[in-house]
């Protein structure tokens, strides 16, 4: 496993070989000694997974008070996988970076707590597994807007294509109104 650094200095891209042959494929997408050689955390508390159709964009969420780091994994399909730095002390503050994750890619995305996450759909569907370094709280639970302005994020969508999102997403406030980490 490898650890490839990304446009933001605290997430990354955590890559792992893909052994390949006529059966199929093999990949470690988690080894506690070598996640904590590369500096990761080696427990999660809760593992997630979704399954979204093509063009669902899931996002941005975080949670507040009790902060989430996520390890993202494409099991099935494509996403295109945005994180934001929501950290008003940050240097990056407002920022930033995008990655396609497909599976069978043997790559990973780590977004450590303080970052807002969020996917659209590339492929026809995906199911999308994140490993959480804290439990799911309901009351920590925040969203900004993936529309923002501000934060000028380049979804993938084809011209004419509108997102496929949750009432709670298309209603979430723009990153200047939102509450955030200091």
């Amino acid at each position: 496993m490898r650890l490839v650094a990304t446009a933001l200095p605290d997430v990354h891209i955590v890559e792992s070989p893909v052994y390949s042959d006529d059966r199929g494929f093999f990949t470690e997408v988690f080894r506690s000694d070598e996640f904590a050689q590369m500096g990761l955390p080696t427990f999660y508390e809760q593992d997630n997974h979704s399954r979204s159709v093509r063009h669902a964009l899931r996002g941005l969420h975080f949670q507040l008070n009790r902060p989430q780091g996520k390890l993202i994994r494409v099991v099935s399909g494509k996403v295109f996988d945005v994180a934001v730095d929501i950290r008003r002390s940050s240097s990056t503050f407002g920022k930033w970076v995008g990655v396609t994750l497909e599976a069978g890619d043997g790559r990973q995305l780590w977004i450590p707590p303080g970052f807002a996450h969020g996917f659209v759909v590339l492929s026809d569907f995906a199911d999308v597994s994140y490993k959480c370094t804290t439990a799911y709280n309901a009351a920590s639970e925040r969203s900004i807007s993936c529309k923002d302005p501000h934060l000028g994020i380049e979804w993938p969508l084809p011209e004419g294509v509108t997102a496929l999102m949750s009432a709670k997403d298309v209603a979430a406030p723009m990153l200047a109104a939102a509450e955030l980490f200091e």
